[in-house]
């Protein structure tokens, strides 16, 4: 699934990195801790976290993600929209709960990224 059909069919509203949209996901993490992604989740996995700061951009591009989608009605902050669309990151917002969401996603058959 690409990111453009996850935020087609679950409904994101995109905040930023539009040109980002055709990258195939992987995988999903979901995570708050910016170590712990930074430990764990893999290349071409959507990550779900509440965290809205610039620093979580930083991590996606480190990581290689997919997209980011902030959950609970997260709303991320302006410089963090503008280094998403820098580096082309699609940073997506669902008042949906991380719980949720990756059962949504689980539904579509992604699952944690195996490596």
């Amino acid at each position: 699934m690409k990111v453009r059909e996850m935020q087609s069919v679950l409904n994101l509203e995109l905040k930023a990195g539009e040109k980002g949209l055709e990258r195939e996901i992987l995988g999903g993490y979901c995570g708050d801790l910016l170590s712990d992604v930074m430990a764990n989740s893999q290349q071409g996995a959507v990550w779900l976290t509440i965290q809205s700061h610039q620093n979580i951009i930083a991590v996606a591009v480190l990581r290689e993600l997919a997209a980011i989608v902030l959950v609970n009605g997260r709303k991320p902050e302006e410089d963090t929209k503008k280094k998403a669309e820098e580096e082309g990151v699609p940073l997506l917002v669902t008042s949906l709960s991380a719980f949720d969401l990756a059962g949504r996603l689980r539904e579509f058959g992604i699952g944690r990224v195996q490596g």
